[in-house]
């Protein structure tokens, strides 16, 4: 196995690993106790850690000189309550959250900058939390630091079909469209690569070799970009106090 090999397959089993490592100390001398701790508080950060998510996509939009209207969320995560605050805050949503309105004034810049700030909080604090953990001490403590950082740590995977789909298909539909390889590169653009797949594919409009090979190379952009994004995290616990 070459050098190169060898660091693309220790960085895809990175998450994998800090996972590993944390567990044993997470179950500690009482697995049932561990396992609870450790839901529980998965449970906690998940409720805490969409709006916040979504937040910060609003965030990344006004960073970039962009506008934002509307934010879909689903009343579980304190919609309701948040509107108050936030009046660009819809309740419902077919989603956790999603924002659908928003205007990047046509930078690309921008449009990177709204799906990607949310992951932030994955580099500074979710990996470098649940790296804590397996150095931390077993049982309880470990169990609550694996539990809470889980989500954040995870959330570049869990956003695979989501928003590394469409930070992919960004910078990939930009490229084929500069280098004159499509034409409508634009409706590759999405945060739901499923849906994306349907109205290409499946809608019965025509498509041709450039959609397929845009839509493929946007998809294994987004899982180079999830990695990279944990990897990133990795480096940083290294000097996380």
């Amino acid at each position: 196995m070459t050098s190169v090999s060898r660091r693309i397959l220790t960085a895809v089993r990175l998450p994998v690993d800090d996972y590993l490592n944390a567990l044993g100390p997470s179950l500690g001398p009482s697995p049932v106790l561990g396992i609870l701790v450790m839901a529980g508080c998965f449970a906690v950060s998940w409720w805490i850690y969409v709006p916040v998510h979504e937040l910060l996509h609003v965030a990344g939009c006004l960073l970039g000189g962009g506008e934002v209207t509307r934010l879909e969320m689903d009343p579980l995560y304190g919609a309701a309550f948040l509107q108050r605050i936030f009046p660009f805050i819809a309740v419902g949503s077919d989603y956790a959250g999603q924002l659908t309105g928003f205007d990047t004034r046509g930078s690309d810049v921008t449009y990177l900058l709204t799906d990607f700030l949310p992951f932030v909080l994955t580099i500074v604090l979710g990996v470098p939390l649940l790296r804590s953990a397996a150095r931390g001490r077993p049982g309880v403590p470990a169990a609550a630091k694996t539990g809470a950082a889980l989500p954040i740590a995870l959330a570049p995977f869990i956003s695979l079909p989501g928003d590394y789909y469409e930070m992919g298909s960004i910078v990939v539909s930009r490229l084929f469209t500069d280098a004159g390889l499509a034409t409508s590169a634009e409706r590759w653009r999405g945060d739901d690569v499923f849906k994306k797949i349907e109205e290409v594919f499946l809608s019965g409009q025509p498509f041709d070799g450039a959609d397929i090979a845009g839509v493929s190379v946007s998809i294994g952009l987004g899982i180079v970009l999830a990695f990279v994004t944990y990897a990133v995290g990795a480096a940083w616990s290294r000097v996380w106090p």
